[in-house]
């Protein structure tokens, strides 16, 4: 089978590195143009590139797809039999998707018809989803609306960021990617119209990441801090500095109860005390803010210009008191 491959990121990367050892003809690999990165703003290419030419295989970047007759021609005259996509990160037109005779096959973060779309990864994480997978499936000209293949259901597990979840689907879709490929190649595959019950994942944008504390309860602000983990980082304000929140907890009033017993005969003025303020803070002990409903820990932490670094640290480098809040923008 002749493969024509398209893909970006290092979750595709994944993928072509299995179509690589199952020894498919892969004709040429196409991906999006090397970024600047870093404070140098050095242009850097894509873990599918660097794989691509690792591996001495033909790297093409087309800075658009769409209208583009000098690369459509290019992939016709390649005459692929199947066209892989792996999170390329543009729209297909039907004129690509008309080439290959044996269609184009997406390998796509969510068990669909749940999560179409660009961020399905982070979007199942921010919304507390407890499962989720991976779909193959034919494109068409719709936003991830094609005929569904195979799929494959995961665990999303109580503390897993979108970065871990992302490494474990990665290596998912590139084993359900080749076992679809045998499945076309030996006649067995099936396809499976989507429903209408659907749901969309657009892409993330940073206005998200600032926490609001007057409409998120602590179990919110968690899932939004492990979605956007590693991402961008949710954050908030603290005496006029940014705060980046990389790892925290969500716990009930009583728990914070149980662990502090000194707070106990407080409970009743808990729901006068304003979201975003800083309950308790101590480098050993924790430190714990209160949200719209329950209490959040804060584990893992990042102030301006600095590092990552666990609450412990963070809290004997900077001064900070019980009742300090955190606001939104």
């Amino acid at each position: 089978m002749k493969v024509v491959f398209m893909g970006t990121p290092d979750f595709a990367k994944e993928s072509l590195e299995a179509l690589h050892n199952a020894k498919y003809d892969i004709l040429a690999v196409v991906t999006n143009i090397d970024k600047p990165q870093g404070r140098g703003m050095k242009l850097v290419a894509s873990p599918v590139k660097q794989f691509a030419q690792e591996h001495g295989l033909k790297v093409m970047q087309p800075e658009k797809v769409r209208k583009n007759t000098e690369f459509l021609d290019e992939i016709r005259k390649l005459k692929p039999d199947i066209i892989c996509v792996v999170a390329y990160g543009k729209i297909l037109p039907q004129e690509l998707l008309d080439i290959p005779k044996l269609g184009c096959i997406n390998v796509h973060g969510s068990l669909l018809p749940k999560y179409r779309g660009a961020a399905p990864i982070q979007w199942a994480v921010i919304n507390g989803e407890k499962v989720t997978g991976i779909t193959t499936m034919y494109m068409d000209a719709g936003m991830d609306t094609g005929d569904m293949l195979l799929k494959e259901e995961v665990t999303i597990g109580e503390d897993e960021t979108t970065g871990e979840l992302w490494d474990r689907l990665s290596k998912i879709g590139a084993n359900l990617l080749i076992e679809t490929l045998k499945k076309i190649e030996n006649g067995t595959i099936k396809r499976v119209k989507q429903g209408d019950d659907f749901s969309l994942a657009p892409m993330l944008n940073k206005e998200m990441a600032n926490i609001d504390w007057e409409e998120k309860n602590a179990r919110e602000i968690k899932n939004l801090v492990r979605g956007l983990n590693p991402i961008m980082g949710a954050y908030s304000f603290l005496n006029g500095k940014k705060i980046k929140f990389w790892k925290v907890d969500a716990m009930t009033n009583e728990n914070f109860f149980d662990k502090f017993n000194e707070f106990k005969e407080y409970d009743y003025k808990f729901k006068n005390i304003a979201p975003g303020t800083i309950l308790y803070v101590n480098d050993k002990a924790g430190f714990y803010v209160k949200a719209k409903e329950g209490i959040l820990s804060l584990l893992e932490v990042q102030g301006e210009n600095a590092k990552r670094m666990p609450f412990g640290d963070f809290l004997r480098g900077n001064h900070i008191n019980a009742a300090d809040m955190f606001e939104k923008e």
